[in-house]
């Protein structure tokens, strides 16, 4: 019944990497888009990754050359790769699946995970 359950978070210092996976439900899997946001307090959600159906990726400039969405289409999982953390990304990681707006999932209708915590320290 769980559409989608990420898993991977933890703490790491700067400088780290943390691999995340969203398993995901067939009809979620299927969705046209599928990414990864993040929120953290005080900060406003963020899409930091994006990848529609057919493999093409859209990142943010806050994540870009650090960061590689990719999806395992036999096992119905999407990663998300996190090398050179900083602190600034710590954050509740969230994978959601949904339409695609220029690249981009459509996060407005989900579905949404539940969340992994992500924190980096100095």
């Amino acid at each position: 019944q769980v559409q989608l359950a990420e898993s991977g978070g933890g703490s790491v210092q700067a400088g780290g990497s943390l691999r995340l996976s969203c398993a995901a439900s067939q009809s979620a899997y299927s969705s046209a888009c599928m990414g990864w946001f993040r929120q953290a307090p005080g900060r406003e959600r963020e899409g930091v990754a994006h990848i529609t159906s057919a493999g093409t990726t859209t990142y943010a400039d806050s994540v870009k050359g650090r960061f590689t969405i990719s999806k395992d289409n036999a096992e119905n999982t999407l990663y998300l790769q996190m090398n050179s953390l900083k602190p600034e990304d710590t954050a509740m990681y969230y994978c959601v699946a949904g339409g695609c707006r220029m690249g981009r999932v459509d996060p407005r209708f989900g579905p949404w995970g539940q969340g992994t915590q992500v924190t980096v320290s100095s």
